[in-house]
């Protein structure tokens, strides 16, 4: 098997917007403490957005994108915990005018309300404003009706009706991002990554990309597009924080390896690294975690609160919040195209655009990966002790 790799992985990253060059004096330069310890409820001054590059793709991302599963009511696993219109149009325009060109919904949230929604603000924006979306589960999850067999997975049928019927949503011509939700083991990699290409050449999608992929599938993958003359996937889309930090056993070396953008969902772990929550305190009435009890007895672990802690700590030597320090540490890892934050009001979102003002120190993130380091299991952990893996 034959794989072209990336032999360097810079982010290509470049810095867009009217701004002074640098050097350039200005009449107002805010002190670092009070550009991090803004009041409450209004929007920090922040230092300008960055872009990077999606993996070795032509796409530039800003290095911070806004994730739209709260956008509107939800009827399924999402009830409870989304956002009203008029709250996430706000959140929507905050991201906009913050620099945040990348938006990133799916099909199924909130039963397709989502990508309407999007579809309506972003209209007369496209041209700096990226629409990333998904295919591979059923709308509404089995839960408000029953799906029929074609109503899910990764078969040429439901790629191409699913898009379709995204572009009707999205009331656009085409998907900057297209992404497979999860890897499907029924369909054959060949078929899945055939429409893709079908899609990229009729000029519906310009990238593709998947999500929740194993390190095995991905590489099967980016070799079939390779054999077969198709579109690759250009990025993956993963869960990657400080509780949960599976995917560097081997997604991302992949990434890595193969020149692959990430996309970073849940980079809070369901906000319990935002600092609001605290050991043997009652949950934030109207949290996430307060409807999700059973993701919260999950994560409420003795090394989970050990790492808060630590947290908590770099939080106060750098004068911001433990939110931002989360957030910066996945903007420094150079495998990171961008951080996707789920935020359900402007304040959520001010609060997690000040990982840009954050430059964690390697003390810092030595306190970090060791605190929140898991169990790597073998062979890791064998291969570890001599040489990164």
């Amino acid at each position: 098997m034959k794989l072209t790799s990336a032999s360097t992985n810079a982010s290509g990253s470049s810095i867009c917007g009217q701004w002074p060059a640098p050097g350039t004096k200005t009449s107002f330069e805010p002190s670092k403490r009070s550009r991090l310890l803004t009041t409450p409820g209004h929007p920090p001054t922040l230092r300008r957005m960055e872009h990077r590059s999606l993996g070795t793709s032509g796409l530039k991302v800003s290095v911070l994108s806004l994730g739209a599963m709260t956008f509107g009511e939800s009827k399924t696993f999402m009830k409870g915990v989304s956002s009203s219109e008029d709250d996430a149009r706000r959140v929507f325009d905050r991201a906009v005018e913050r620099g945040i060109n990348l938006v990133d919904t799916a099909n199924v949230y909130n039963e397709g309300l989502s990508e309407e929604l999007t579809g309506k603000w972003v209209a007369g924006k496209r041209d700096r404003v990226l629409v990333a979306t998904k295919c591979r589960f059923p709308i509404g999850f089995g839960m408000t009706h029953k799906p029929g067999p074609h109503d899910m997975g990764l078969s040429r049928q439901h790629i191409v009706s699913a898009c379709e019927a995204s572009l009707r949503r999205l009331a656009t011509d085409h998907i900057d991002l297209y992404q497979v939700h999860m890897q499907d083991t029924d369909v054959r990699i060949d078929e899945t990554l055939r429409a893709l290409d079908d899609l990229v050449r009729q000029g519906k999608v310009r990238y593709v990309g998947c999500s929740n992929y194993t390190g095995y599938r991905l590489v099967e993958s980016l070799w079939s597009a390779e054999r077969h003359d198709t579109a690759r996937y250009e990025s993956v889309q993963l869960q990657w924080n400080l509780l949960e930090r599976g995917a560097e056993r081997e997604v991302i070396p992949a990434c890595r390896t193969f020149g692959l953008g990430v996309l970073v969902w849940s980079p809070l772990a369901s906000g319990f690294l935002s600092g609001k929550y605290r050991k043997d305190q009652p949950l934030p009435e109207g949290s996430r975690l307060a409807e999700w009890k059973d993701t919260f007895k999950r994560l409420g672990t003795e090394r989970s609160w050990d790492l808060v802690e630590h947290l908590v700590a770099v939080a106060e030597k750098h004068q911001t919040t433990p939110a931002a320090v989360a957030l910066a540490w996945l903007v420094a890892k150079k495998e990171v195209s961008s951080v996707i934050l789920g935020a359900r009001t402007t304040a959520q979102l001010d609060d997690n655009l000040r990982a840009l003002d954050v430059k964690l120190d390697a003390d810092d993130d030595k306190a970090l990966e060791e605190a929140s380091a898991p169990d790597w299991a073998y062979p890791y952990g064998f291969i570890g002790r001599m040489q990164r893996w």
